[in-house]
Order: structure tokens, then C-alpha cells, then sequence
């Protein structure tokens, strides 16, 4: 599956556009990451625990939008674009939202 945030994949022109799809991942901070990270603002550098959290849930979010492609019968997603919310009280939860257009290659 190629996944690409262009509009196009070099040599491969569409043949077939199969529609919009979506990946979607909403992952609750927890208090020990809460923590380090307050520990980070005071002391000064990454959160390495936040970083690999939101590198995890982005490729979770990536790999949920492949799946919907896959069952439409795409093997490419082009025009792909994140989105980054905060949900719930306190804004305790974090949204990652892909979205792509699926395509025959």
C-alpha cells in the first residue's frame, strides 16, 4: 500500500479513484506520563513518553486508513493530512485523525 500526502505517486497514475477514507486513534494521558512531563517543563527538554505515545497512535491511525483502502480495493492513499484534537475534560485525550483519498495505482 503506498500512502503518500501528494497528490499523485511519480509514474503511477491513477486508474481508479475508490473514495474517501479515514484512519481514526483517540488515546487517554495517563498520569505517570502527566508526571514526567510536568518533571520536563520545569527541568527543560523532551517527553520521550509523549513523543513515542503520539508516534504510536499516528501509525495506528495510518494503518486503520490502509485497512479501509484495502477492503475498497485501493492500493494507494493519496492526499493524505493529520489532524490533531483534544477531547474530554481537561482535554485528557488526544484525537489523531488521517484522512487520504483511496486509489487503484
Amino acid at each position: 500500500m503506498i500512502i503518500t500526502t501528494t497528490m499523485h505517486v511519480e509514474n503511477r497514475p491513477v486508474q481508479e479513484y475508490k473514495g474517501v477514507v479515514f484512519g481514526e486513534v483517540v488515546e487517554g494521558r495517563n498520569f505517570v506520563k502527566d508526571f514526567m512531563s510536568g518533571i520536563r517543563d520545569i527541568v527543560g527538554g523532551r517527553s520521550a513518553s509523549y513523543e513515542d505515545s503520539l508516534m504510536k497512535a499516528r501509525q495506528a491511525a495510518l494503518d486503520e486508513m490502509a485497512k479501509r483502502a484495502k477492503n475498497l480495493g485501493a492500493n494507494g492513499v493519496i492526499g493524505v493530512s493529520f489532524e490533531y484534537n483534544t477531547l474530554g475534560q481537561n482535554g485528557g485525550m488526544l484525537m489523531i485523525t488521517c484522512t487520504g483519498t483511496a486509489v487503484v495505482l
